[in-house]
């Protein structure tokens, strides 16, 4: 339903996009007003689907900002233990990749955040776990200048649980590579932007060994 789940179902492909934008309507739009007034002030489009967590399947979403204004996350079914949602920074400011908290997911109850709101899932160690979400759009925030993306140097080495190893530069430095994924990610990330790292950066590949594209447009190369 999106660039890093590979199970659920978008709603607005079985005919759910009435009963979403009503949500939103009654729902989403006031909280966000209120909790977000840059982002979440006007309201009037959205991408919403359904993501299950479950052994065998998706045990876990690695670290990522979402690409919305305002993002609502409700849980629909939850006999499951473990996988935490971690919420880190906002994209962009010198903390953006520290620790703030960890909310554990309840039946029927929903957390609200921004798009640009660096978060993940961690690993789901039994059960299952299923929840809506709903990305909502802005678009006079889209077209001002608050959503101009900056991204500041930034402070300080990041937290373990705040590294990405689909976006990260650096994310071998400080966790273990899940299966599959070195493979795929080491050397291919953008975060910290260049000039932006944090003081004592060491990236996982030096930038004379990344690999590159053949000219031709062909897979990466070493």
């Amino acid at each position: 339903p999106n660039s890093m789940n590979n199970y659920g179902i978008i709603l607005n492909e079985i005919g759910l996009e009435p009963m979403i934008f009503d949500l939103q309507d009654a729902v989403i739009q006031p909280l966000a007003s209120v909790l977000f007034p840059m982002e979440g002030s006007e309201l009037e489009s959205h991408h919403s689907f359904t993501i299950r967590y479950k052994g065998g399947e998706d045990t876990h979403l690695d670290v990522h900002t979402d690409d919305s204004d305002v993002t609502f996350n409700v849980n629909i079914f939850g006999n499951y233990t473990g996988a935490p949602l971690v919420f880190c920074g906002i994209n962009g400011e010198p903390d953006h990749r520290h620790f703030r908290t960890a909310y554990q997911h309840q039946l029927g109850y929903a957390v609200m955040h921004r798009g640009r709101h660096r978060h993940g899932a961690e690993d789901i160690t039994g059960g299952e776990r299923m929840n809506l979400v709903v990305w909502s759009y802005s678009y006079n925030y889209r077209h001002s200048k608050e959503s101009v993306k900056v991204h500041l140097k930034e402070a300080s080495k990041p937290d373990e649980r705040c590294v990405s190893y689909t976006h990260d530069r650096d994310f071998g430095r400080y966790k273990a590579w899940p299966p599959g994924k070195k493979e795929r990610f080491m050397g291919r990330g953008w975060c910290p932007p260049r000039g932006k790292e944090y003081d004592g950066f060491i990236p996982d590949v030096p930038d004379d060994q990344l690999p590159h594209r053949s000219k031709r447009g062909g897979q990466p190369q070493q």
